[in-house]
């Protein structure tokens, strides 16, 4: 259906085949330029769909994200317009959006005006939430959240922890418009940024305004998004590209497939306003496969944008021409590499090439390319909508804006967040994320994935930016955020992430294929309680050689998460290769479970559950842990009500 049709008003004085820059506004107000019936009526149809919905008494808006979907929202969508159909009530508008962000709690729905937020809604729950809430206006209590440390019912959504300290700019349209419908963008100003582009700025004028903003690249080392730019427009050549990486494949890591499901019109305006400035008119979203739903949106959204004018030749009758495309990934980490997703596009398999040349000089088959993230390129319609002034009120000197993260791990809320750059740890660990989980005491916070580094407990009023985290031994990254607390043993957290990193390695150079393997090896005999004194030195020492001579970033962050760990938590390793004791009794190998028989009450129930039976005793005799035959499982220390099974 379209939606962008070119009858104009007498405000702007443009024809009906030359749309305004302001085309929006233009069409929902004033006189119709002429008589047309046709221009009437596609004026019509616009203001039906962009206006209608909210002419209704009440909005419900259901996640249908990826978490909510798997868990049955769809059904909910379903039950609700049924249910509205039956009784005949047209005076609410039931919308299938994106991610709410609160993932654990899902499947959520959210009632509008009120703002009422309800979490894990069943389909048994709809006839309850129509009858009471949508035709009485009664909150039904049972479904609203309840705060984990407070035990308050929140009135709606922005008194939840989650949501009261976020500032949402890439994340304002998830959970409020349905992300397959191009009205609903459009009705949130949606593509005005691309039309303010194309035809009142230059190409250069465009990449000096993303300059000014600050703007860096949100999927890594946060390079300077407008520099980037800049030098792939000055490289030679009439043939450029631009690629949208979303091969997002960090261990917990969701913020781009909740971006792509929630907004994919505002990845696509950016890149549109990214290939004008650059000088490209072709590009590509290089998608993992596992996010199906997010292909299936974002193909929706193209052929929308296509439909309407905003892709293909002619863009808005500026003579500016581009196509874009999906490319659907295998699932390689090493391809979130530029150069490696290249080749993968290329059809070759996924593996980093040299550099220099960059991909800004030689790309995607020898052309100039330009690489941004979801998030990057998120950012982008927002910036040339509102102006850089509006944009750097946000963040800090040297890191401008908001960041999304997903927030999860050993804390009470997890989900999607987003944040001004500058805001601290504490902050999101112990408002946003509600404190730590079961009344336990936070250890670390693992920040930038798997490349990232485990910052304590005194680094939590550091401010969020790219400098002080890599300061610190951290980085941003693409923003996984991994609560830990006192029951997670850092030496093994190590092991976890290079044990990812180490599989995920293409083997193309050495230092990373096998200087990972070496580092892995070792921490998998410290763990076991087999290290040995001089192995502290030679991680370190290797460690370091690895991120100095690696072909690509995933080498040469891999060992992060290790250096991190030996820098705040060295005492750790230490009681492992010395004591050998696990500190946080997480190491299966350190273990040893003994019967305190002065708490022991003789009942037996130890031995039941014991599935190798190694636990022997009766009501005259005490029990007894056969550490030989102890397979360490935890059932007896579980199952006992008088605390007389220790570990030690």
């Amino acid at each position: 259906m379209k939606v962008l049709a070119n009858p104009c008003c007498e405000k702007c004085h443009h024809t009906a085949s030359t749309p305004c820059s302001d085309y929006v506004q233009c069409r929902a107000e004033g006189p119709l330029c002429h008589d047309d019936v046709s221009c009437k009526q596609q004026r019509q149809k616009l203001m039906s769909l962009i206006l209608e919905p909210d002419r209704k008494n009440k909005q419900v808006l259901v996640c249908n994200g990826t978490g909510c979907f798997s868990s049955g929202s769809q059904t909910l969508i379903d039950l609700l317009r049924e249910g509205l159909a039956e009784r005949g009530i047209h005076t609410a508008d039931v919308r299938s959006t994106g991610c709410h962000g609160f993932c654990e709690q899902g499947p959520t729905v959210i009632i509008e005006p009120d703002k009422t937020f309800y979490t894990k809604v069943k389909a048994e729950d709809i006839s309850e939430i129509i009858e009471k809430d949508i035709i009485r206006d009664e909150k039904v209590e049972r479904l609203l959240y309840e705060d984990p440390v407070s035990g308050k019912l929140a009135a709606n959504f922005e008194t939840v922890n989650l949501f009261a300290k976020q500032k949402r700019i890439i994340l304002d349209n998830c959970g409020k418009i349905d992300p397959e419908e191009i009205s609903h963008y459009l009705a949130k100003d949606g593509y005005k940024g691309l039309a303010k582009a194309i035809q009142t700025m230059s190409p250069d004028e465009v990449v000096e305004e993303v300059k000014k903003s600050g703007l860096r690249g949100r999927g890594g080392a946060g390079f300077p998004t407008g520099l980037k730019w800049s030098l792939c427009r000055q490289s030679e050549g009439t043939k450029k590209y631009v690629i949208c990486n979303a091969d997002e494949g960090d261990p917990g890591a969701f913020m781009d497939r909740g971006v792509l499901e929630g907004d994919p019109h505002a990845v696509i305006e950016g890149m549109l306003i990214g290939a004008y400035a650059i000088g490209a008119d072709e590009g590509y979203i290089y998608c993992r496969a596992e996010y199906p739903l997010a292909i299936d949106r974002l193909k929706t959204a193209i052929a929308q944008a296509e439909e309407n004018g905003l892709l293909g030749n002619n863009i808005l009758n500026s003579g500016f021409n581009f196509k874009l495309k999906i490319k659907a990934g295998a699932g390689a980490f090493v391809c979130g590499e530029e150069t490696a997703l290249i080749v993968s596009i290329e059809g070759k398999r996924g593996m980093p090439t040299v550099r220099p040349p960059y991909p800004a000089v030689k790309g995607l088959w020898g052309k100039p390319t330009n690489i941004n993230n979801v998030e990057t390129w998120a950012n982008v319609p927002y910036i040339l909508r509102n102006g850089t002034d509006w944009y750097t009120q946000f963040g800090t000197e040297k890191s401008k804006g908001t960041k999304i993260f997903a927030l999860t791990g050993k804390v009470n809320n997890t989900g999607l967040v987003e944040v001004p750059m500058g805001i601290t740890l504490r902050d999101i660990i112990f408002d946003i994320g509600g404190g730590i989980k079961d009344g336990n005491q936070f250890k670390a916070v693992q920040i930038g994935g798997p490349s990232g580094g485990c910052l304590p407990e005194e680094m939590l009023d550091i401010e969020v930016d790219y400098d002080n985290l890599t300061a610190a031994g951290a980085m941003v990254g693409s923003g996984g955020l991994v609560i830990l607390d006192n029951t997670t043993c850092m030496v093994d957290i190590a092991r976890f992430f290079l044990s990812f990193t180490q599989k995920e390695s293409c083997g193309k150079c050495t230092p990373c294929r096998e200087g990972t393997k070496r580092l892995l090896e070792i921490l998998v005999r410290i763990t076991k309680g087999e290290g040995q004194a001089e192995d502290l030195n030679t991680l370190e020492n290797l460690a370091k050689v690895i991120k100095r001579t690696s072909l690509c970033g995933l080498g040469q962050t891999a060992p992060n998460p290790l250096l991190a760990t030996l820098r705040y938590f060295r005492h750790e390793y230490e009681a492992h290769i010395f004591e050998k004791r696990c500190p946080a009794h997480a190491c299966t190998a350190l273990m040893e479970y003994t019967v305190d028989n002065e708490k022991c009450k003789r009942c037996g129930q130890c031995s039941k559950v014991c599935p190798v039976g190694c636990i022997t005793g009766d009501k005259e005799t005490p029990y007894v842990i056969d550490t030989q035959k102890c397979i360490k499982c935890g059932a007896c220390l579980k199952k006992c009500k008088f605390n007389a099974i220790s570990l030690a």
